[in-house]
């Protein structure tokens, strides 16, 4: 498998994808540094309040679920559709990540968005109360909405359809890595007793958008993006530069010629409108995008990834910097797996293995947690639930969902859907933050582990939905699985349905066109005649 992939890559083409894969570790390290440095001390005593009680500095759960939800307000500003026309993105209510990279291409806008990360990470390294801290923390995740709108779309418009499931899914895998490498930094410094205890790991924060904005020029830019302004012959040396010693010009040619028809049917119809998604055979792709979205983060994966070291420190099993570790190292093999796999099994496998082992996870997290006291045994267990967890959200749904999402969308409404499925990925990602400390804390509704319950009957239905209404569309280009919609195929049919090449559909159109519709045009007027 991983041979065959290689086979695809020059290069060029090799250093690109990995260069954007890079830009996804800031990700990482601010969703696990924040994470994590929440269970040290000396941030608890920076940014906590004096518990007489416990005679600790405590992070109180109100400002918990401020400081891990509000984030996503500046994710939200950053997020929408990479992918927007020229005309979208003039027109208002369009955020930064849609307006920079449609008028200004994938490039410039992950060279801007990395000048901006230092400066969020400035404010949040410097911090001194919680209030910087928290304006540090959102306005950091404009920068992370910005890289969600630009890098998935990046890959998935460079490389070929044969290798599109792995380097996309690579977005999550680079999140992932990020993730371990600031655990690593956390594990290290969490026994120091002031502010280099979790300023160290926030200062990796200025490491990433250094690289990427000294490197970005020298990849090829998106041939698609380069078609939608006009630059017929830039984008067609673009391709070449991304092909060139591993595929024939051939098949180069034929690459170009799908990609312009695929474009010029996209301008016939660019005036496709926000409702149109609700119309038609369009209302089937939008409700899968949405719900692809939806069940992503319904499941709790923000349990574990936000909450989980700071719930672990309060059963006082094992060590939560250690335990961070371990759930990063496991989630980051699980994903490698998932890349792997994902061109040869399939989404859909993989999609329900990983939902199947989250709902066991959490349905079981949850039944530890049910006992009026919970012995040390009980604890160990919930803390393995997690990890488990954290291989079932690996292997599946963390790097398949922007797979998936990048896929279905219809050409011509293609940016409305994208914005609303990303849209609705983050609106359930605030409230699941949000209402985690409400959920688990003693003072509050004091579920504790009994929250798998409520997140494992939505990885049920996650599973549910997954059977029957999800289309296996590896292997496929954009442009196959549009004509695999628009000509009516089931969903489950998808993955063994024969699509005709480019030039066997302009074939077919010509002999529809010059043949079929004159006859039939004939024998209407004969038995009109009569």
């Amino acid at each position: 498998m991983v041979f065959s992939l290689l086979r695809c890559f020059n290069t060029k083409l090799a250093l690109g994808c990995l260069l954007i894969a890079i830009s996804s570790f800031n990700y990482g390290f601010d969703n696990q540094a924040f994470a994590t440095t929440q269970a040290m001390n000396a941030f608890d005593k920076q940014f906590g309040v004096w518990n007489a009680k416990s005679k600790t500095w405590v992070l109180e759960p109100s400002w918990l679920s401020l400081f891990n939800s509000l984030n996503y307000i500046g994710f939200a500003f950053g997020m929408p559709s990479a992918g927007n026309s020229l005309a979208e993105a003039d027109k208002p209510g369009v955020l930064l990540g849609s307006h920079v990279s449609a008028r200004y291409g994938r490039r410039v806008c992950m060279f801007s968005m990395s000048v901006y990360a230092l400066v969020t990470a400035t404010i949040a390294v410097t911090s001194q109360s919680r209030e910087q801290i928290m304006a540090g923390r959102i306005l950091n995740y404009v920068y992370v909405g910005m890289e969600l709108a630009v890098v998935p779309a990046f890959q998935s418009e460079i490389v070929p359809a044969s290798a599109r499931g792995f380097i996309v899914g690579t977005y999550q895998l680079s999140l992932i890595f990020g993730g371990f490498v600031i655990n690593s930094v956390c594990r290290g410094t969490s026994g120091m007793r002031n502010n280099r205890a979790w300023r160290i790991p926030v200062g990796l924060f200025y490491i990433v958008p250094t690289i990427i904005m000294f490197l970005i020029f020298f990849i090829p830019e998106s041939p698609r993006w380069l078609l939608k302004q006009g630059r017929v012959e830039e984008a067609k040396a673009n391709l070449i530069k991304l092909r060139e010693g591993k595929f024939t010009e051939e098949q180069m040619d034929l690459e170009f010629r799908e990609l312009q028809a695929a474009l010029e049917f996209e301008n016939a119809f660019e005036k496709g409108t926000f409702v149109e998604m609700f119309h038609g055979i369009n209302l089937k792709r939008t409700t899968i995008v949405v719900l692809v979205n939806f069940f992503q983060q319904a499941t709790g994966q923000a349990f574990a990834s936000q909450y989980g070291t700071i719930y672990v420190k309060s059963l006082q099993t094992i060590n939560p910097f250690n335990f961070s570790l371990i759930t990063s190292a496991i989630s980051m093999f699980s994903i490698i797996m998932c890349l792997l796999l994902t061109d040869k099994v399939g989404r859909r496998p993989l999609l329900l293995l990983g939902a199947a082992i989250q709902t066991a996870a959490l349905m079981t997290m949850g039944g530890l947690g049910t006992p009026k006291t919970v012995d040390y045994s009980s604890k160990v267990g919930i803390v393995a639930m997690i990890a488990v967890m954290a291989v079932g959200f690996g292997i599946g749904w963390a790097p398949l969902t922007y797979v998936v999402t990048s896929e279905l969308p219809a050409i011509k409404l293609r940016d409305h859907a994208l914005r609303l499925g990303f849209s609705v990925n983050v609106v359930i990602n605030f409230a699941v933050n949000f209402s985690i400390p409400y959920l688990i804390n003693a003072e509050y509704a004091n579920l504790q582990s009994k929250v798998g319950f409520i997140f494992g009957s939505f990885a049920l239905l996650c599973f549910i939905f997954t059977y029957f209404c999800i289309p296996e569309c590896s292997g496929k280009t954009l442009e196959q699985i549009d004509y695999l919609f628009h000509n009516g195929v089931p969903l489950r049919k998808f993955g063994t349905a024969d699509v005709p090449t480019f030039e066997e559909r302009v074939v077919a159109e010509k002999v529809e066109e010059d043949i079929v519709k004159p006859q039939k045009i004939e024998r209407e007027d004969q038995s009109g005649a009569f």
